[in-house]
C-alpha cells in the first residue's frame, strides 16, 4: 500500500524536494534559539556584551523572517502537493468506475461510492501534505534538540529520555483501538451519505406517499450509527491524547526535579539550566507534534484503504485477442444461452434466439421472467461464463468483440430514461458528441421533438434539470430517443421504451419508434402488447425460457400463453373505456 501511495508523488518529485528541504531548514532555524540563549546567559550578559547581544536578536530576527517565508512555501505548495495528488486519486477512481461491470454498481449505493471520492481522498490529500513535513521536521528537531540537550549534560538528558519508549509503547497500544476506529466511523458516515442520496433523489415519491417520517427513521439508523462510531473515535482519542500529553507531563516533572538538584549541586550552571528548559520543549513539541499526527495518520490511511478498495475492483476487460465490430449487418443469435446472477436462481436457462438483420423481435411475458436480462447480456453489460452458451453478431460471440465498438453499434431506449444535467442539445448529442447542429436538429425532428424545443426561450439550449425533472416523460423519452437517432446504430434495444406513457403520448413516442426501427435489427421488450402486434416475430419468456415463438396471428392460433396475456390485457382496457 505505501508503494501505491509514494507513486502519486512522483510528478512532484521536484516540488516535494523544495519542500522537505524548505522544511529542513525550519527545523534548523528552530534550534538557533536555544543556542543564542545559552551564549546569552552564559557569555554576552556577564561579560556586558551588549553589541554582541543587539547583533545576535538581529540575527535570530533575520532567520525568523526568513522561517516565516519558507512556512508560507511549505504551506502554499506543500498543499498544492496533496491537491494536486488528490485529484489524480480522483481521476484514477472516476476512470475505473467508468470501467466497473453492471454488478460493482449492482452492489455499491451512489452515496457510498461518493464518499470514497471526496470526503475520504481530502483525508489522503492532509497526510500527502503534512505527513511528510510533520515526520521530517519532527524527526530532525527531535535529533538536534537531543544531541543539544547531550551536549548540556548527558546525564541530565539520559534521565529525561527514560520517558520516550513510555511514551512510544502507550501510542502503539492506542495506535490500533483508533485504526478500528476511524474505520468504523467512515463506513458510518459513507451509510448516511447513501442515504441522503437515495432520499433526495426520491423525494418527489417521498412527498407523494408524504413518508417524510419513514425517511427520517431511516436516516436516523445511519445518524445513530455514526454517533455510535464516533463515541468510539473521541473515546479512542481521549484515551491517546490524555496518556500521551500525562507522558509528556512526565517530562517537566523529571526536569524540574533532576535539573534543580543539579543545579543545587553545581554540577550545571543557571544558564545551562535555563537552556535546558527551552531546549527540552524543543524536544517535547516534535514528539506531541508526531503524537497528535497519529490521527492524521489514521484519517488518511483509512482514506487510501477505502480508495484501493474500489481500484482494486476486476474492471471490465476486452478478450486478449478482441475484434473490432465493423461493417455490421445486425443478425444476432442466442444459442442455448444460461445465465444467472450472483447467488441467486438461474435467470435465463438453454434459451435459443435467431434474428435476421433488419428485422423486429419482440420479447414479452410476465415480470422478471428474463426479458431485460437478454437485453443486458447483448451488449456485454453482463458476462456470459464460459459454460452459458453464446451470444453472436453477425456470427461473432460477442466475448471476442471490443466492448467498445460492440456498444458503440447498439442503441438502447428504455422506460426510465436517463438525461444528464445540463441542455438539451447537450443531451441529445451524447449520442455522437461531434455531431453537427443540423444533425442534432434532424434527429430531433426524426424523434418527434423539435417543434416543442423550438417553442422554447433558450431552446436547444434549455436547461433541463436533474435527471431532465423540468421535462415530462413523454419528452424525456422522446429526447431519449433522438440521442438514438445521432447514434445511428445497427442494432436496436427497446425496453419496455411506451409502458409508462399515456396514450396520447404513446401514439407520438411509437412514430418516433417505428421511424427508428427502419432498417435496424431490433429487439424489443414489450408490455403493452398492442404494440409488438406487427413485430416480425415474438418470442414469450417465462421464467428464463423461450416458451412460445412466432408471429402474432401464429402465437394466437396456438392458444397459448401468449393468447391469454393478450387476452387479458384486452379486456383490462375494455373495462377502462
Amino acid at each position: 500500500m505505501l508503494k501505491r501511495f509514494i507513486h502519486y508523488y512522483r510528478p512532484y518529485k521536484k516540488l516535494l524536494a523544495l519542500d522537505m528541504l524548505a522544511s529542513l531548514l525550519i527545523s534548523l532555524i528552530g534550534m538557533v534559539y536555544p543556542v543564542v540563549t545559552n551564549k546569552m546567559l552564559n557569555i554576552y550578559i556577564p561579560q556586558k556584551m551588549y553589541t554582541t547581544i543587539v547583533i545576535a536578536g538581529a540575527v535570530v530576527l533575520g532567520l525568523y523572517i526568513l522561517r516565516l517565508l519558507l512556512r508560507y512555501f511549505v504551506q502554499y505548495y506543500g498543499h498544492l502537493i496533496g491537491v494536486g495528488m488528490q485529484s489524480k486519486m480522483r481521476k484514477d477512481l472516476f476512470s475505473h468506475l467508468q470501467k466497473l461491470p453492471f454488478r460493482f454498481y449492482d452492489n455499491h449505493e451512489t452515496g457510498r461510492i461518493m464518499t470514497r471520492m471526496t470526503s475520504d481522498l481530502f483525508e489522503v490529500c492532509e497526510l500527502a501534505h503534512h505527513g511528510p513535513e510533520n515526520l521530517l521536521i519532527s524527526s530532525v528537531m527531535i535529533i538536534l534538540s537531543f544531541g543539544y540537550l547531550l551536549s548540556i549534560d548527558w546525564v541530565l538528558t539520559l534521565i529525561i529520555f527514560t520517558c520516550v519508549p513510555i511514551l512510544v509503547a502507550v501510542t502503539m497500544y492506542f495506535r490500533k483501538r483508533m485504526r478500528a476506529a476511524f474505520d468504523a466511523r467512515r463506513k458510518s458516515n459513507a451509510t448516511i451519505n447513501a442515504a441522503v442520496e437515495s432520499s433526495v433523489t426520491g423525494i418527489r415519491v417521498t412527498k407523494a406517499y408524504t413518508n417524510s417520517q419513514q425517511e427520517m427513521e431511516k436516516f436516523e439508523v445511519g445518524n445513530k450509527a455514526f454517533v455510535d462510531s464516533s463515541k468510539k473515535v473521541y473515546n479512542a482519542m481521549a484515551l491517546f491524547h490524555s496518556s500521551t500529553s500525562f507522558v509528556t507531563d512526565i517530562f517537566n516533572v523529571f526536569i524540574l526535579i533532576a535539573g534543580g538538584l543539579f543545579l543545587y549541586a553545581g554540577r550545571i550552571s543557571f544558564g545551562d539550566y535555563s537552556t535546558f528548559i527551552v531546549s527540552v520543549n524543543l524536544f517535547i513539541a516534535p514528539v506531541n507534534t508526531l503524537i497528535s499526527f497519529m490521527e492524521q495518520y489514521q484519517n488518511g490511511v483509512s482514506g487510501f484503504k477505502r480508495f484501493l478498495e474500489i481500484l482494486d475492483e476486476e474492471p471490465e476487460e476486452d478478450a486478449p485477442d478482441a475484434k473490432t465490430l465493423t461493417d455490421v449487418e445486425g443478425v444476432i443469435e442466442f444459442k442455448d444461452v444460461s445465465f444467472q446472477y450472483e447467488q441467486t436462481k438461474e435467470v435465463l436457462q438453454h434459451v435459443n434466439l435467431r434474428l435476421e438483420k433488419g428485422r423486429k423481435l419482440a420479447l414479452v411475458g410476465p415480470s422478471g421472467g428474463g426479458k431485460t436480462t437478454l437485453c443486458h447480456l447483448l451488449p456485454n453489460f453482463y458476462k456470459l461464463p464460459s459454460d452459458g452458451g453464446a451470444i453472436c453478431i453477425d456470427g461473432t460471440d460477442i466475448r471476442q468483440l471490443t466492448m467498445e465498438s460492440l456498444r458503440r453499434n447498439i442503441g438502447i431506449v428504455q422506460q426510465d430514461v436517463f438525461l444528464f444535467v445540463g441542455t438539451i442539445r447537450e443531451n441529445i448529442l451524447y449520442g455522437r458528441p461531434d455531431a453537427t447542429e443540423e444533425e442534432v436538429f434532424e434527429a430531433a425532428r426524426r424523434a418527434n421533438i423539435h417543434d416543442y424545443i423550438m417553442t422554447l426561450p433558450k431552446g436547444y439550449d434549455t436547461e433541463i434539470g436533474e435527471r431532465g425533472v423540468k421535462l415530462s416523460g413523454g419528452q424525456k423519452q422522446r429526447i431519449s430517443i433522438a440521442r438514438v437517432f445521432l447514434k445511428d446504430p445497427a442494432i436496436l434495444i427497446l425496453d419496455e421504451a411506451t409502458s409508462a406513457l399515456d396514450n396520447t403520448t404513446e401514439v407520438l413516442i411509437q412514430q418516433a419508434l417505428d421511424e427508428l426501427c427502419k432498417g435496424r435489427t431490433t429487439l424489443v421488450v414489450a408490455h403493452r402488447l398492442s404494440t409488438i402486434r406487427n413485430a416480425d416475430e415474438i418470442a414469450v419468456v417465462l421464467d428464463g425460457r423461450i416458451t412460445e415463438q412466432g408471429t402474432h396471428d401464429e402465437l394466437i392460433a396456438k392458444n397459448g400463453t401468449y393468447k391469454e396475456l393478450y387476452a387479458l390485457q384486452f379486456r383490462e382496457n375494455d373495462l377502462f373505456e
